[in-house]
């Protein structure tokens, strides 16, 4: 029979519907049960793509004799993370402060109020039962210890990067980027990009701060690494060279392997990253990249309500990676007399390139197109002939039994698409991009609004999920990206207004700090704060870059007092682990080179903007039109196009072309 997951709506928690487990979903009903029966609690994480999730499930959860001793013992309940990232929050830095790692699938095991005890990733069935066992014994003999350890740990994840008060520096100095800098940059991974470790992840936001400060600070080594990364990235398994569109990482060094879920939020990001690249440096194969991933996600992710759905899984058919890997007979069957040349060009061979006989994963080395050329195809004819051969290879896959989707539509990670169709639209020109964009600006404010605010993903049958600090701050970074590339005031004003509400919900003046959850949200056992920068930027981190940017377009003192105060907070610790501040890192740069305020005025200031973003450059705010209400452009109506650069308040001589505008520019920055 059908456990109490059978009526939620996320994948992830259906797909346990029909365990043996007397599973429930997080919720009143859960915690009031366990307080009922003096039970422990299992609070069981993951998501749908995860692939180790899907092996305990099959392992452990499926069992008929562990899920007896979980039902006996516990009350079972199952979290999809991406559906309530505050309850992962606090149970990852609780397992984190237990054994010093994470991950997923995540498990607590807790006191009848939700406080833990003992926690992990991923167990062993023997390892599991053993674990449970022992546990509930610990529970009916000797609870004292269990309640003094749940204590001591509870205070642990309240404290967790509660940060005190700072005092606001006169001004931040390139001997500060310095000092983060120079320990980062030792992490290069020379062979093969990125850093020397593995796993690797893209980490598009440790990228992008290279990109901008190898640019600013005329850092060739820092502009190498970074094309040397984004290069080996393209080129590698983890880039799905057929359908388009990154896995989540390697597991090898070498950008190979990939574990073949597919995350909304990583290419998003990777869209942003890779079109700002091509500003600085244009490359094909970036263009290439940023148009096959945009076909990818419209083709596969969009909804009829013009969001985008969340993830793809691992596994068909219950084989990690099946629907992506070729053997050689099946490219003959694809490709015909190209196979050849092709299996050249991918790495194919008859043994296979990965664990299993005969399995290969496409990946190309760092000259492929350049061999292919040597060949005699020429640039175009060769781009032709690889575009052709793709679409038989997505053609023959498509007959495929497909990997699960998981159909959420998670405000945050639509708006990070959203960024990055923008970016994209920008530094290419596809009007195509910018469509897809709006559709999602659309999708937040029809499907993803409600009563009190932004909603975390549109209302179900179930629940309504009240926005999180990064559904706003997200969003409010797309709308002003939106607004810089249409000069449309609508998508400003909406962005003030959700900073308005982000300020009143999440901040608290006292402690200078914002909260990931509201003030009037669900009381769990800890309010945290979201610090740290990850594979995707934190929340309070684009919070307080957002808080800056509003500022100085709308000239908004407050906010700046805000930004300021929590930045100064967080900056002793940048230099301590530059990776994981990579968005804090971003902010300082603006901070220590200032910000471009562009205004272009007049009847052709977006064909203007168009012919600006030919040019590369980082800390600029675009700002347009012949009538509006911002302060820098409200008098300044004339119809005819003039061009001004402002620095720190004081705007330059209107300039009667972009080309002028850029000779500024380069003297301002000589």
């Amino acid at each position: 029979m059908a456990n109490a997951l059978q009526y939620e709506n996320s994948p992830y928690l259906k797909q346990h519907a029909h365990n043996p487990v007397h599973w429930m979903p997080w919720g009143e009903k859960a915690l009031t049960k366990a307080r009922a029966e003096n039970k422990l609690i299992i609070v069981s994480i993951g998501y749908s793509a995860c692939h180790w999730c899907h092996v305990m499930e099959r392992e452990s959860f499926e069992n008929e004799t562990i899920a007896k001793t979980m039902n006996q013992f516990y009350i079972s309940v199952k979290v999809d993370r991406e559906e309530r990232p505050d309850i992962d929050q606090i149970y990852m830095i609780a397992v984190q402060l237990m054994t010093n790692a994470g991950g997923w699938p995540l498990h607590c095991i807790c006191l009848p109020d939700g406080r833990p005890i003992y926690g992990g990733t991923y167990f062993k069935p023997h390892d599991w039962q053993q674990v449970l066992l022992q546990i509930a014994q610990m529970w009916e003999e000797t609870p004292e210890v269990a309640l003094d350890y749940a204590e001591r740990l509870t205070n642990g994840i309240q404290q967790a990067e509660r940060l005190p008060i700072s005092p606001i520096p006169e001004q931040y100095n390139q001997e500060d980027l310095q000092q983060i800098v120079q320990p980062w940059k030792a992490q290069f991974d020379k062979e093969d990009g990125g850093y020397n470790r593995a796993p690797k992840f893209p980490l598009p936001n440790n990228w992008l701060f290279f990109l901008r400060y190898g640019t600013l600070a005329n850092d060739k080594e820092a502009l190498e690494q970074v094309h040397f990364t984004l290069e080996k990235m393209a080129n590698g398994g983890i880039y799905d060279h057929v359908g388009g569109g990154f896995a989540r990482y390697s597991v090898d060094s070498e950008w190979h392997i990939p574990h073949f879920e597919k995350m909304l939020y990583d290419n998003g990001q990777l869209l942003s990253l890779y079109s700002e690249a091509y500003q600085q440096k244009p490359n094909s194969k970036y263009k290439r990249v940023v148009e096959e991933t945009i076909a990818w996600a419209a083709r596969e992710m969009l909804a009829e309500n013009e969001g985008f759905y969340a993830a793809l899984d691992a596994d068909s058919e219950g084989i990690e990676g099946k629907f992506y890997t070729f053997q050689q007979e099946e490219f003959k069957a694809a490709l015909g007399e190209d196979a050849s040349l092709f299996s050249h060009y991918f790495n194919l061979t008859e043994e296979g390139n990965w664990e299993e006989e005969g399995t290969n994963v496409l990946c190309c080395a760092m000259d492929a197109d350049q061999t292919a050329m040597d060949a005699g195809f020429s640039n175009e004819e060769w781009a032709t002939e690889l575009q052709h051969a793709k679409q038989r290879l997505l053609q023959y896959r498509s007959k495929r039994i497909r990997p699960g989707l998981d159909h959420k539509q998670l405000t945050a990670w639509n708006a990070l698409l959203l960024k990055g169709l923008v970016d994209a639209y920008r530094t290419f020109k596809e009007e195509s991009y910018l469509t897809l964009a709006q559709g999602i600006a659309n999708f937040i404010q029809t499907n993803c609004q409600g009563d009190a605010g932004l909603l975390h993903q549109p209302a179900d049958s179930n629940r309504r999920i009240a926005g999180f600090l990064d559904d706003y701050a997200f969003t409010i970074e797309a709308f002003v990206t939106l607004y810089e590339a249409t000069f449309e005031e609508n998508w400003l004003d909406e962005a003030q207004r959700l900073t308005e509400e982000a300020i009143h919900r999440f901040f608290d003046d006292e402690t200078a700090t914002f909260y990931y959850t509201a003030a009037d949200s669900e009381q769990l056992i800890a309010r945290k704060s979201e610090i740290m920068d990850n594979v995707i930027p934190s929340s309070s981190s684009t919070m307080v870059k957002n808080l800056f940017r509003l500022g100085e377009m709308l000239d908004e003192q407050s906010y700046v007092h805000i930004a300021e105060q929590v930045f100064a907070n967080v900056f002793p610790h940048i230099k301590r682990y530059g990776s994981a501040y990579s968005n804090w890192a971003i902010q300082l740069l603006e901070l220590v080179y200032g910000n471009n305020e562009i205004a272009l005025i007049g009847e052709e200031a977006l064909q203007w903007r168009k012919e600006l973003d030919r040019h590369y450059i980082p800390n600029k705010i675009t700002m347009g039109g012949t009538k509006s209400r911002l302060p820098l452009l409200k008098d300044k109506t004339d119809l005819k196009a003039k061009a001004y650069l402002c620095r720190n308040k004081t705007c330059s001589l209107p300039q009667n072309s972009v080309a002028e505008l850029i000779e500024l520019l380069n003297n301002n920055r000589a």
